[in-house]
């Protein structure tokens, strides 16, 4: 498992606000807020994403036409590679040049996503339209 930081292309970082992953804009003392995201690899490109050590996954769950982002209290290290069941905790990264989109393999054409408002829940979206939504993010190994 490696620690990796995430923010958008507006330098909004994810941290947890009422067992919820927001997005907003951490500065001085609330800079510690913001979360590492845990990153197990199953393939090059595709990975399991969780945060508090790897104690919360990120899941995409399917309600009627929506596709939800939940935090799942599940252990990454405990998820199989090849489960049909843990398919929901996998998304695939695809690198941009200086940003990544984040697909979720159970939900083909949704991304993880931001809100152009800050503190906003950190969701998902089947629209890549920028100007509403943002889905590209900055992905770095945490030193």
């Amino acid at each position: 498992m490696q620690a990796f930081r995430i923010w958008d292309v507006n330098q909004k970082t994810f941290y947890l606000r009422n067992s919820q992953l927001v997005a907003g804009y951490l500065q001085g003392p609330n800079a510690k807020l913001e979360e590492k995201i845990d990153v197990v690899p199953i393939e090059p490109q595709t990975m399991f994403l969780g945060i508090h050590g790897g104690k919360l996954c990120l899941s995409c769950v399917k309600s009627g036409d929506e596709r939800k982002l939940q935090l799942e209290e599940v252990d990454i290290t405990d998820l199989g590679k090849n489960s049909e069941q843990d398919k929901r905790f996998t998304f695939i990264r695809s690198n941009n040049g200086l940003t990544n989109t984040f697909e979720s393999v159970s939900c083909p054409g949704w991304f993880l996503c931001t809100a152009l408002e800050a503190d906003q829940p950190v969701s998902l979206t089947n629209m890549l339209n920028e100007s509403i939504v943002n889905t590209k993010f900055y992905f770095q190994e945490d030193q």
